[in-house]
């Protein structure tokens, strides 16, 4: 079981902007008021990126989004969908009503052209009792350990967390984060980061001393060196990156152009053991969605069809 893939899935916006129905519980969304200049500024920093991510070689599977329904945060689609080395295909329940409308199975039948699908496991039901479990945005997997990290928030609940972990092969390993305000951390991804041999992490916004110890001697006895960032960077969306292989097998860390300018020279140098850091200037999507590079991105780890089937 790898870390990171070669294979990703991007959506490319007909329609973002600030989401009304998510702001109360993401303190990343900032609101604009001229929402064409949104959109059109969100699909070039979105084609932008894309061209970054081909250029190193990275294979990107982009589907359109669709003008209907309206699905402003459409552009983050590692939060309905996450897909695994063993076939399967998982959905998960959103808190926000909007953002279910962007579970679409048109897009995994697109998947299935490609890659071996052998089931999909669709937790979406627990919406029906309000809990939530907002994909590997609540949950940063450590795919080759087999551990799910997750604070705990309104869209992270501990018993969609279990039913993953059980049905997936996964051990949790909870806590709760807070931000330098004091406000809890709606996803995991923006405050940690897990790669083949490192991990960034905001360890001040684990305010519980038994929790931190915990979370840190996970990492440590899975063998990952801690590069530490600070609420600052948080803000900049520096946990917001995630590890991807191109077609040449070489390590990338993908991150926006806000986090990186964020890292010091020591802190991207500890990166830079571990693969080449790419980056792009999505300051639109950062501030209107209230979500980064990572977040754009879902992970294709199913197995690829050989040709001709």
């Amino acid at each position: 079981m790898n870390q990171s893939t070669s294979n990703l899935l991007m959506i490319r916006p007909v329609s973002f902007g600030f989401n009304e129905q998510t702001a109360e519980s993401n303190a990343f969304q900032t609101r604009s008021t001229d929402l064409q200049q949104v959109q059109a500024s969100a699909l070039a920093e979105f084609d932008g990126l894309v061209k970054i991510l081909r250029d190193n070689s990275v294979n990107v599977t982009v589907i359109d989004d669709t003008p209907q329904p309206h699905t402003p945060d459409s552009i983050f689609p590692n939060n309905w969908v996450s897909f695994h080395a063993g076939s399967d295909v998982f959905l998960y329940p959103m808190q926000a009503a909007n953002r279910r409308l962007e579970r679409r199975e048109d897009i995994i039948r697109t998947l299935a052209d490609n890659f071996n699908i052998k089931h999909v496991i669709d937790l979406s039901r627990f919406e029906r009792e309000n809990k939530f479990l907002e994909g590997t945005g609540s949950m940063v997997l450590d795919r080759e350990n087999k551990i799910a990290y997750a604070c705990l928030s309104p869209r992270t609940d501990e018993n969609v967390l279990a039913t993953f972990c059980r049905q997936a092969g996964y051990k949790a390993a909870t806590f709760h984060a807070v931000d330098a305000k004091g406000m809890a951390i709606y996803h995991t991804n923006v405050l940690m980061c897990v790669g083949s041999q490192f991990a960034t992490i905001c360890l001040d916004s684990i305010t519980d001393n038994t929790e931190k110890e915990s979370v840190i001697n996970s990492l440590k006895t899975t063998n990952k060196e801690i590069i530490e960032i600070s609420f600052d960077q948080m803000n900049h969306f520096a946990g917001n990156m995630l590890e991807v292989k191109n077609t040449d097998g070489d390590t990338l860390i993908v991150m926006s152009q806000s986090a990186c300018k964020s890292l010091s020279a020591q802190q991207a140098n500890a990166l830079s053991k571990y693969g080449k850091i790419i980056y792009a200037d999505i300051n639109t999507i950062e501030t209107n969605g209230g979500g980064s590079a990572r977040c754009m991105i879902a992970e294709v780890h199913l197995p690829v069809l050989a040709l001709g089937k």
